[in-house]
């Protein structure tokens, strides 16, 4: 059974010179253990895809299922599904990323010794250990994407979506962030990623 599903996935936008289709109609299918890089260029619709996958924009065509639950009528259980790297990442640039990390676990509803206890676990399988007490406006691009990672990962989702997670990275940061994002025992798959130049 697919774990994602989508037929004639369509959004059109109104605008005052009149509609624009942002996406026109698209058919996927990801199966359990499969990664997806979605790749094309500026304005090819790709985020907005995402963004009707991750229930953030109601799409004005097509069905689409994520993890078994339908966009239209269980947006909440796709939420509770997933796991979402915005492209200009969340965090909060005065607190530290070990605040960062444990806000997010009470978010999801564990205790504050569980949210403690799955911060560190983060922590040390995305290489920020060293860094939790450090403010996230003292990360660098690189650390402060994998502490975005480490975030959407709290909950432990069945899918990771990462939306352009190496924008604006050198080519370091860039191999560095893949390679901690391939070691996560969790991304075997799925996971989808969305980019204008390279793929995983």
């Amino acid at each position: 059974m697919p774990i994602i599903s989508a037929a004639g996935l369509a959004r059109t936008f109104q605008t005052k010179h009149g509609p624009v289709e942002a996406v026109r109609g698209i058919d996927l299918t990801v199966r359990p253990g499969e990664i997806l890089g979605f790749l094309g260029p500026n304005g090819a619709g790709k985020t907005t895809t995402l963004r009707m996958l991750t229930t953030l924009l109601k799409p004005t065509g097509g069905a689409a299922t994520v993890a078994g639950h339908d966009l239209a009528t269980d947006p909440a259980g796709v939420r509770r599904a997933i796991g979402y790297v915005a492209q200009s990442g969340g965090v909060d640039p005065q607190v530290t990323a070990r605040e960062e990390l444990v806000t997010q676990g009470r978010l999801y509803r564990l205790a504050k010794t569980q949210a403690a206890e799955r911060a560190e676990e983060l922590a040390r399988d995305l290489d920020l250990t060293g860094l939790l007490d450090r403010k996230c406006a003292a990360l660098s691009g690189g650390q402060r994407r994998r502490l975005d990672i480490a975030m959407a990962l709290t909950h432990r989702p069945k899918i990771l979506f990462l939306d352009e997670p190496t924008t604006g990275l050198d080519p370091g940061s860039r191999a560095d962030l893949w390679a901690s994002t391939r070691r996560l025992p969790c991304c075997t798959g799925p996971w989808w990623a969305s980019g204008s130049r390279r793929s995983p």
